[in-house]
């Protein structure tokens, strides 16, 4: 018998088909711009707003979650430093957990990786070399952070830039044994640092590389489908599947870089955009890649 997620995602979609009725159901909510890194890449440590209050918080949780929201993630900054007096993130998991089908959070890895939500994902951008250059030398700490976690679901995120793309074979055997899956995404060219950005050339190799190793059993949790339309672009994106929420509490659906930054969609490797687009339109990869990732049976 389906769950009541199941039924849940089974009735938006038909809902969304027939009825015209959109509704976000994966939101990211932004807790805090501050962080303990200034990665070159990451345009939201520059940002001055502070943690947003305790009691604010809360109630963006419930207007996600009346938009239609069920899946919930966590971000920064660095999520884990969020305070509210004695308040930490684990005081806000909490409350999220009453309302979401599963509540993630996504973290630079540099502070222990002991949570109560569902799923973790720790960015590792590269080989040490390659990491170290975008994040500081902080690469053998968050391993060891890794190695310690007793986290159920910990996962490894890592974002393809053109410093790091010839290494991601490498780097994803090395994480293999490390972390229970692994995600990817491209990086989009934010002001300042579109050096960055992966050539098609480029983008293509690796995604033949990652389906190869994909095939060899090693723990890509990105679908086949997601791997092979990140190719071209040519999938056809939902950005209403999607809403974002910032620590000053604004919420916003659509496309994640939406009052961020440019939108330029046929340079877009946000995989997790590609992969619940595909899977509203019912491809069975990117379906069961939420089922893995978010931990449903």
């Amino acid at each position: 018998m389906f769950g009541s997620h199941y039924l849940y995602f089974l009735s938006h979609n038909l809902k969304s088909r027939f009825l015209g009725k959109r509704e976000p159901l994966l939101a990211g909510f932004k807790v805090t711009h501050r962080c303990n890194l200034r990665c070159r890449a990451c345009p939201f440590w520059r940002k001055t707003e502070g943690d947003i209050p305790y009691g604010k918080a809360v109630d963006v949780l419930h207007s996600l979650h009346q938009m239609g929201v069920r899946l919930l993630i966590f971000e920064g900054g660095e999520p884990f430093l969020w305070r509210d007096g004695e308040r930490t993130l684990e005081d806000l998991i909490a409350e999220a957990k009453k309302l979401f089908f599963c509540v993630g959070v996504t973290t630079n890895g540099t502070l222990p990786l002991e949570t109560n939500a569902d799923t973790v994902w720790v960015s590792i951008d590269g080989l040490r070399e390659s990491h170290n250059y975008n994040r500081g030398p902080t690469f053998d700490r968050i391993i060891e952070n890794i190695r310690r976690s007793t986290h159920p679901r910990l996962l490894a995120n890592i974002t393809i830039n053109c410093i790091n793309v010839r290494e991601i074979p490498e780097l994803v055997r090395f994480l293999s044994d490390l972390v229970k899956g692994i995600t990817i995404q491209f990086y989009y060219p934010y002001p300042g640092t579109e050096d960055l950005w992966v050539p098609w050339d480029e983008r293509r190799w690796v995604l033949d590389e990652l389906i190869r190793l994909k095939q060899k059993g090693y723990p890509l949790f990105d679908s086949y489908e997601t791997l092979r339309a990140l190719k071209d672009n040519r999938w056809k994106c939902h950005p209403w599947l999607i809403a974002s929420a910032d620590p000053d509490g604004t919420i916003t659906r659509g496309c994640y870089l939406q009052n961020r930054a440019e939108i330029a969609c046929e340079k877009c490797g946000f995989a997790a955009h590609t992969e619940i687009s595909l899977a509203y339109d019912w491809h069975l990869g990117p379906i069961n890649t939420g089922r893995k990732t978010f931990g449903f049976r």
